[in-house]
């Protein structure tokens, strides 16, 4: 079973800069497509970034696009989203989850999540 922990979350100035880690463990973060969805009070959870099992493929929500980054480091079995130019929408609880790959599909290990909060 994997866990997952994140980290890195505060509250930051608009325009400003977070990292957020994510800290896999239980098993090697390489058997898993990783990403970081968020949830703003009295909204769904959205999905924000992905990355493949080794790094070499993402995707990002339009929200999100030219802003943030996704990265992985498998031999440290951490994953990291690099958020620049923060703004106040994107405060909110920010997940890291996990698919296993040749599974359903689906994120299906999640962490308990960090807040972001972004003030104007």
């Amino acid at each position: 079973q994997v866990q997952l922990v994140e980290s890195g979350g505060g509250l930051v100035q608009a325009g400003g800069s977070l990292r957020l880690s994510c800290e896999v463990s239980g098993r090697a973060s390489s058997y898993y497509n990783m990403a970081w969805f968020r949830q703003a009070p009295g909204k769904e959870r959205d999905m924000i970034a992905t990355i493949n099992w080794n790094g070499g493929r993402t995707y990002y929500a339009d929200s999100v696009k030219g802003r943030f980054t996704i990265s992985r480091d498998n031999a440290k079995n951490t994953v990291h989203l690099q958020m620049n130019n923060l703004k106040p929408e994107d405060t909110a609880v920010y997940y890291c989850a996990a698919d296993l790959i040749g599974g359903p599909g689906v994120y299906d290990y999640w962490g308990q999540g960090t807040q972001v909060t972004v003030s104007s």
